[in-house]
């Protein structure tokens, strides 16, 4: 990816850029029909000093993009950076979630040493940097004790070595009945210490309603404790009856839980009767928890059966959980493992599949903040807006309308951090290339 501005420029303004209106906060703009407004914006210091109406500036050193889009750095709220990258050497088959997750736990239990992690969780950030992400939550697989062990000692090396560039969170990745005993006081150990999050699957060796549910309050007693997030992944499924939503809802309000709640995927809501999907999203907004759709992934596994053309988009009802007031995003979840064999780490490229998937095409400006001000917000990280005062971390693209921005992949973006362009050279594939070499017998 070539920039159209040299690293190293650090601009005083940049005038006529098109800012998605209901991302900009301190400044009076009056949106177009696809929330749009052309403005400028004075830098100093790698800070935004002022946003005003184009053509209102003072004249001095800047660059005219053209009415160019300008956005704050995304926010990618769902991730599995220690996963990424091993189709090459664990491909899916058959393309269902089933031999997905049976591929992955065979590579893991095979392969996922603390070197092997390392290398493809930094390669996913320097894609996720270069294509300009300000802010990753990754699930961390934290199914056997001694991965979840080497998987946070990985997360300790990044997070130390990309403060101040990109800020990172981890989420325990396990089953619901893992939380009991020594070894949920150790899943907990790891998530405080890292200031991550509580989450996984809802798995249990035979599962009841009411095994779930104790398993929920378990799970919940334990974060409250440590003052932790909880986010998980719920009804990853087309079965309408799977009903573990609307159950994660009874129990963040019989538990009166405090912290932020996250539900990733939720596809099978999409499946259930209208009557029966309000009556969850009712209980959802209610209980606060927050919706993360994986456009892409659940597009890839959803609905998958060999030979046949499949009948469903697999997202959730994203309409309708917003009309409620339900704080909605989207993210990129995998990359290039057998969960998903595509991806790049790119939320400009999560946004315009989004976009064609789910029909956001009539209100975007209701949108722009699935991966920007929404994810910010569920992280609690202070990014995913333009505001006079906030670092002038932005993402300046050629496109102008939407449609412009949509149509091509915007490879030439400009990425300023702290005021600066800075360099977005993605990292060659190759570079992983001895991570896929048979191992030694």
């Amino acid at each position: 990816m070539t920039s159209f501005l040299r690293p190293g420029l650090a601009p005083r303004l940049i005038r006529n850029a098109r800012l998605p209106v209901a991302l900009v906060e301190g400044a009076r703009l009056s949106p177009d029909r696809e929330g749009l407004a052309l403005a400028d914006l004075l830098l100093d210091g790698g800070r935004i000093a002022a946003i005003r109406p184009a053509g209102e500036a003072p004249t001095g050193d800047g660059i005219d993009v053209r009415g160019g889009q300008v956005w704050p750095l995304f926010v990618d709220l769902h991730t599995h950076l220690d996963k990424g990258h091993i189709w090459n050497r664990a491909p899916n088959t058959d393309g269902t979630h089933a031999t997905a997750a049976r591929t992955v736990a065979e590579d893991r239990k095979a392969r996922w040493r603390r070197d092997d992690v390392a290398r493809r969780f930094d390669f996913g950030l320097r894609c996720a940097y270069a294509h300009g992400t300000g802010a990753i939550r990754t699930h961390l697989d934290s199914y056997e004790p001694e991965q979840a062990v080497t998987s946070f000692a990985v997360f300790r090396d990044m997070a130390a070595e990309w403060r101040g560039r990109m800020a990172l969170q981890p989420v325990v990745m396990a089953r619901l009945d893992h939380y009991a005993g020594a070894r949920g006081r150790e899943l907990l150990r790891l998530a405080a210490e890292t200031g991550g999050a509580l989450g996984g699957i809802l798995k249990m060796d035979a599962p009841t309603p009411e095994g779930l549910d104790a398993g929920l309050d378990r799970l919940m007693t334990l974060a409250e404790a440590e003052g932790l997030d909880i986010d998980l992944h719920i009804d990853e499924t087309d079965d309408p009856a799977s009903g573990q939503l609307e159950r994660l809802a009874e129990a963040v309000m019989r538990n009166r839980f405090r912290g932020r709640v996250t539900a990733g995927h939720c596809c099978s809501l999409s499946m259930q009767s209208d009557a029966d999907a309000a009556r969850v999203i009712g209980k959802v907004a209610e209980a606060g928890i927050a919706i993360v759709t994986l456009p892409m992934v659940n597009l890839y596994l959803q609905g998958r059966t060999p030979a046949r053309t499949p009948q469903w988009r697999g997202i959730t009802r994203v309409h309708e959980l917003a009309a409620a007031g339900v704080t909605v995003a989207a993210a990129s979840d995998n990359c290039r493992d057998p969960f998903f064999a595509y991806g790049d780490h790119d939320v400009m490229e999560v946004f315009r599949e989004f976009t064609r998937i789910a029909h956001l095409d009539l209100a975007y400006g209701d949108w722009v903040g699935s991966v920007t001000r929404n994810p910010a917000r569920v992280m609690g990280v202070a990014q995913g807006r333009i505001a006079t005062g906030m670092t002038a971390d932005l993402i300046l693209f050629r496109g102008r309308g939407m449609s412009e921005l949509l149509a091509r992949p915007q490879s030439d973006r400009a990425v300023l951090r702290q005021g600066r362009v800075v360099e977005t050279t993605l990292p060659d594939h190759a570079e992983l290339d001895c991570l896929s070499e048979p191992q030694p017998v």
